[in-house]
């Protein structure tokens, strides 16, 4: 490595302390911190063109540069393949009249083939060096908003690890956690409103642009993005929305759970024939599930009598007794 050429800053900080504040990779480190490795700092200054060190040279310390610029350079190896090609050049000419002996010829050809290929190694060790170098920058590919930091300063930190999350500038989304049944029962052809929590005079509208294909077992909800048709300047990155469609009309009859039967591996309720008290098993068509009752979109009729106690004891054809539901009691004065 060494130094080329180039202006010589006017001025430059004279003490240790202030040579290390003021480089990037120390300046946010705390005071006492920076006390610690001052003590341990020493300056060196080289002239232009001076080689710092080597490869292959043993490290014995970590290199800041305060002022000035370094690279990895391959002059060197050039050099060396330039004195091989020319002795190799002498050699061949000296062969052909005679002048040498093959031994000396090939010596200069193989010491040619060497210096060529540590040329090679030397550039290539020169694009791994840019490349390690480029790893201190942190680039971002687009424009856009900081969402997250993922290290702290003095963290050393690995190749290629994250240290910001960054949202791109442009069309934005709203995400939900939607459960299942609601996906089936909203209609959203004509787009989604979308308004604020804390202002829902700020709205928009939008549409489905993405679903989860799987359903979070923590939350039994479905990932849904809504790509936003405008997006309101309030409306900023991480705000809470509320987003609301028409639900698509749908005649259901809820019963409570404990009516829930199955047969041939599909959901039924026992029906009872008021005429003849006669119990039936029928199969259903559940819509939804709720909390504390069954959605049942198909299968029954209404005015039907539907068994909610003791499901488990019956059988078909079995005739069963109806208890009349209490009457409510008039409070005494």
């Amino acid at each position: 490595m060494s130094i080329p050429g180039g202006k010589r800053p006017a001025e430059r900080p004279r003490d240790r302390l202030s040579l290390l504040r003021n480089h990037p990779l120390f300046r946010d480190l705390p005071p006492t911190v920076i006390e610690h490795l001052g003590s341990y700092m020493k300056t060196r200054r080289v002239a232009r063109g001076t080689s710092i060190f080597a490869k292959g040279d043993p490290g014995t310390g970590l290199m800041g540069v305060f002022a000035g610029t370094v690279k990895v350079s391959v002059a060197s190896a050039e050099a060396m393949v330039r004195q091989s090609a020319a002795a190799f050049e002498r050699q061949k000419e000296l062969l052909a009249r005679g002048n040498t002996t093959r031994r000396d010829y090939d010596q200069a050809e193989a010491s040619l083939r060497s210096a060529r290929a540590q040329l090679d190694q030397a550039r290539s060790d020169l694009s791994l060096a840019q490349d390690q170098l480029s790893y201190t920058e942190l680039r971002a590919d687009a424009d856009g908003i900081i969402t997250a930091r993922n290290a702290e300063v003095g963290q050393v930190v690995a190749q290629a690890q994250p240290i910001y999350s960054l949202a791109r500038d442009g069309p934005r989304d709203a995400v939900f956690n939607v459960h299942e049944w609601a996906l089936t029962n909203v209609a959203i052809d004509n787009g989604l409103a979308i308004a604020l929590v804390s202002d829902p005079a700020v709205k928009t509208l939008g549409d489905v642009r993405e679903l989860s294909p799987a359903v979070n077992p923590s939350t039994e909800t479905v990932t849904v993005k809504i790509a936003l048709r405008e997006t309101p300047p309030a409306m900023s990155l991480g705000a809470l929305v509320n987003g609301t469609g028409p639900m698509k009309q749908q005649k259901v009859v809820l019963v409570p759970w404990a009516c829930l039967f199955e047969i041939d591996g599909k959901p039924a309720v026992w029906v009872i024939d008021r005429a003849s008290n006669v119990v039936s098993l029928k199969p259903i068509a559940v819509s939804r599930y709720t909390k504390d009752h069954i959605a049942v979109s198909g299968g029954l009729k209404s005015g039907e009598t539907v068994v909610s106690a003791g499901v488990q004891m019956l059988r078909p054809g079995q005739k069963v007794e109806i208890v009349p539901e209490p009457k409510p009691t008039e409070p005494t004065r």
